[in-house]
Parts: C-alpha cells; sequence; structure tokens
C-alpha cells in the first residue's frame, strides 16, 4: 500500500492564464518558429517569472489529481528569472510530503524541455517548509543524481504522468 502524505490537501482556484496561444514560441530564436529571422542575437526575447510560471503551472502533483497550481505548490512570485538563470522555489503541502523530490524534478524536467538550453534552472523548496529541506534541494540540483533519476524507468513514467497536461498551460483539459 502507499502512504498518501497528504490526505486533505487545500485546493485553491487557479489564476488567471497568460493571454498567449499555447503554441505561441516564447522566445523568438525558437528554430522550429517561422518568424525566427537568423539573427540570434538581436531576436532573441526575455523571458520572465510569468512565462515560467505558465510552463509549470499544469504540472500535476503526483499524489492528487490536482496541478501544483491549484495546491499553490508554485506560483509566480516564487520565480526568479534573471538573464539566463531560472530559479524556481516550490512549497510542498505539508513539511513532510516525501513527493517533495518528484514534484521538483518535474518542474526541471518540463523546464529542461520547454526552455533553451542557455538556461540555467534552480530548483529548490521554501525555506522553512519541509523537514529535510538541505537533503532534497541537494537532490534536485546535482546534475549526476537527476541523470540518474532519469534512468530509472518507473520514475521516468511517474514523471511523465505528472507532466502529461503541462502543455496546457493553464488552460482546462478537454474530456
Amino acid at each position: 500500500m502507499v502512504e498518501i502524505f497528504n490526505p486533505n490537501p487545500t485546493i485553491f482556484a487557479p489564476v488567471k492564464p497568460l493571454k498567449c496561444s499555447k503554441t505561441d514560441s516564447l522566445w523568438v530564436s525558437d528554430p522550429s518558429d517561422p518568424r525566427a529571422d537568423g539573427d540570434e542575437a538581436e531576436s532573441e526575447e526575455l523571458i520572465d517569472q510569468d512565462e515560467i510560471f505558465d510552463l509549470i503551472r499544469s504540472i500535476y502533483d503526483p499524489e492528487h489529481p490536482n496541478t501544483l497550481e491549484e495546491l499553490r505548490v508554485v506560483s509566480a512570485p516564487q520565480i526568479t528569472v534573471s538573464g539566463n538563470r531560472v530559479m524556481v522555489e516550490f512549497t510542498p503541502t505539508v513539511p513532510h510530503c516525501g513527493m517533495s523530490t518528484l514534484i521538483g524534478l518535474s518542474i526541471r524536467v518540463r523546464l529542461l524541455r520547454a526552455l533553451p538550453s542557455r538556461f540555467k534552472i534552480d530548483i529548490t523548496l521554501k525555506p522553512g517548509s519541509h523537514q529535510s529541506e538541505l537533503a532534497v534541494n541537494k537532490q534536485l540540483n546535482d546534475k549526476e543524481r537527476v541523470a540518474a533519476a532519469l534512468e530509472n524507468p518507473v520514475l521516468v513514467q511517474t514523471l511523465e504522468q505528472s507532466l502529461v497536461n503541462a502543455s496546457l498551460r493553464g488552460q482546462p483539459a478537454e474530456d
């Protein structure tokens, strides 16, 4: 039997989605974007915290049928973008959440898939929000540990389930 770390989480209404199409590129230099003019230095568009939040808001919690936004695990004010560095701080629903590492890994994988490789991504727990904060932060930001985790087929399958609707970017899923 699987242990449920938070059987009755508080669910919040999602904030209003950004006014952009799901297919719009976040940067003009996207090679698949026909609008890209080839001059990467001048066409590179800056990405802000709202756009990063829009990318991760629809990730599902691995324990509940709710998004990280609905559980207030992530929010735009918890994201900092400085040049090519993206820092995401997230808040688990309970201080003893055993899914925190998996949630952080889901956020990292979503951003690695969505952002150009020039971005450095740091994922951390909100200070004081988890009893194993330092250990989880170390695991989430260690390249070797992340790579090893992504070689585990069971873990990858769980990640894929969390990310199944991440591309909806705040839009409701169609039934």
